[in-house]
């Protein structure tokens, strides 16, 4: 056994991911002076020579030179006479330095020495692939579906770091097979039983700005900011922009010529349906945009309450819901204001609540529910469309048709 048996791989270290050269040689010589310390009981006396390029590794002893017969300390004391075989012109006094090969400390001692560096080396890279990705959250990464299961995806990084893709971030309309390349941000990194875990996401709202920082340079270069963004993944989102240069159109910039910045994000999404608008400071305005494409009539705000009543003409309710309600919820999560939408009342219409009297106030509410707050415009649904929407039996509908019809005749 000879320093390069244990040290033949010493050379790679330079490979080593996230290791740079100067900690390696630190950690190396850190777990062979505690090969001195426990064999020789201190190491002050030793000096370790590192080559991790080369994979060379010498150990000297270095020990003073006393008369025979004088050795207190044989770690640190040297006979004259032993010294005189390595050189006839040693004197008393003088230093010898003198080296140890590894087969002195015994195969046990190696075998711990090996194990001890393995250990010591896994920590490090641990440590440092943390501290690598703890610095990017909340940026982009690309990597390669290695491992597809039903919970998680399995993604290996260009230096095949592993990283994890929950279902829970994936986008419902995601598919991936294994090879497939893949984008997401890195969501969260923890570190469970002393193993980094890095957490992916391509739910977020940080993923869909970062998209736009990289299809829209006006965005990148800071003369466009993304103030909020509200998204259902996979569904739709709303993006508000505002832009610092007043000759640069933020919602133009960022849809492109023809679609065509937008069309990548789009698809990277799945075929998320995205809303630019212009961010503004004015409640009203700002929810009058995040309804688009439904045309306000007027607008009640409560700032206490944090919610706003908005009245439009029966043409445009469905337009401000939207379809399953995703328009009226995206508006709501982006200005920060609960909306309720609200029939635009025509003179010769009556609310429905004036109707209390004659119908139970549960199934008013439940009417208003879906957008049918006056007298007409319950009249204007069949029974069938009203028992579809509600879920209220036909009869009850029939009686309450019968109510609001004596109201105009």
């Amino acid at each position: 056994m000879d320093n390069l048996n244990l040290i033949s791989n010493f050379a790679e270290f330079k490979e080593l991911k996230n290791i740079d050269k100067t900690t390696m040689i630190g950690v190396l010589e850190d777990v062979f002076r505690h090969l001195l310390q426990k064999t020789y009981e201190n190491d002050e006396n030793f000096d370790i020579i590192i080559n991790p390029d080369k994979g060379d590794l010498e150990i000297w002893r270095n020990r003073v030179i006393v008369e025979d017969g004088a050795v207190e300390n044989p770690n640190q004391q040297i006979a004259l006479s032993e010294a005189r075989k390595m050189d006839p012109t040693y004197e008393v006094g003088e230093e010898v330095a003198d080296e140890i090969k590894l087969e002195s400390f015994g195969r046990r001692a190696v075998l711990s020495l090996r194990q001890n560096l393995a250990s010591r080396i896994m920590d490090l890279e641990k440590a440092n692939l943390y501290e690598k990705y703890s610095d990017k959250v909340g940026e982009i990464i690309t990597g390669e579906v290695y491992q597809v299961w039903k919970k998680e995806i399995l993604v290996l990084d260009d230096e095949d770091n592993e990283l994890i893709l929950p279902k829970s971030e994936q986008i419902p309309s995601d598919f991936f097979r294994k090879g497939d390349t893949i984008r997401a941000i890195v969501s969260k990194v923890e570190m469970i039983n002393n193993t980094p875990k890095i957490i992916l996401s391509r739910t977020a709202d940080e993923f869909l700005e970062r998209l736009f920082e990289l299809e829209v340079p006006e965005i990148f270069d800071g003369l466009i900011t993304i103030k909020k963004i509200a998204r259902i993944p996979g569904e739709r989102a709303k993006v508000a922009v505002e832009s610092y240069d007043e000759r640069v159109d933020p919602v133009g910039a960022c849809v492109g010529m023809k679609g065509s910045r937008i069309y990548s994000i789009v698809k990277e999404l799945r075929n998320e349906n995205i809303d630019v608008i212009n961010y503004t400071t004015n409640p009203q305005l700002l929810i009058q945009r995040a309804l688009n494409p439904a045309k306000i009539s007027s607008i009640n705000i409560d700032e206490e309450k944090k919610s706003a009543a908005v009245y439009l003409k029966p043409s445009e309710v469905s337009l401000a819901i939207g379809k399953g309600g995703l328009n009226i919820r995206l508006a709501s999560m982006l200005t920060g204001y609960d909306i309720d939408v609200y029939r635009e009342v025509e003179e010769e219409d009556v609310n429905l609540d004036e109707f209390s009297d004659e119908i139970d106030q549960w199934i008013i509410d439940t009417l208003k529910s879906v957008g049918c707050d006056t007298a007409k415009s319950v009249l204007e649904l069949s029974p069938e469309e009203l028992a579809n929407r509600t879920d209220l039996e036909e009869e009850t509908i029939r009686e309450v048709i019968n109510i609001l019809k004596s109201e105009f005749e």
